[in-house]
């Protein structure tokens, strides 16, 4: 299944500081370091040389992904018409027939990592939520079967901390 291209405004400007803080300090930084081990002399034996050497190969490499990918995603932004409705974006509580209660947001594939509480919108679940409303069932298929989950609230703000 292809990546989806979608974005929250949050998640864009976190990858945005991302890349920021990579080529401005963390690059440098690692640079230095290189630049003094080099200076040591033999570089063969010197495991600052080759640790800093690695991570700047990552550092580059991260970038490289950065740059590209924040020119071939796209923002979507909250819009009053998706009121009631789950659509990208939206912050939805579902339980299932066991009482089990779910809360998260519906994201792009580059916010999940690092965080809690949120789910791809190329995830199972989400596909199957999408359009739905509340008191809606959205059977979603897993490796255990099919499950049936209720959706019980969805926002386009956090919910409150309960």
């Amino acid at each position: 299944m292809a990546k989806a291209n979608l974005i929250t405004r949050a998640g864009y400007q976190k990858l945005e500081q991302e890349l920021r803080d990579l080529w401005r300090v963390e690059r440098r930084e690692t640079v230095e370091k290189v630049s003094w081990a080099a200076s040591l002399g033999d570089r063969s034996e010197n495991a600052d040389y080759k640790y800093n050497k690695a991570k700047l190969r990552k550092i580059d490499s991260r970038i490289r992904y950065l740059s590209k990918r924040l020119d071939q995603v796209k923002v979507v932004d909250y819009s009053p018409q998706q009121d009631g409705k789950v659509f990208f974006g939206a912050f939805v509580e579902v339980e299932s027939d066991t009482g089990d209660i779910r809360r998260f947001q519906i994201v792009g594939p580059d916010e999940i990592y690092q965080q809690a509480k949120v789910i791809s919108i190329d995830s199972p679940m989400a596909r199957a939520l999408l359009k739905k409303t509340v008191d809606d069932e959205a059977s979603v298929t897993t490796p255990k079967g099919e499950q049936l989950w209720y959706i019980n609230k969805i926002q386009y703000q956090p919910f409150a901390a309960e």
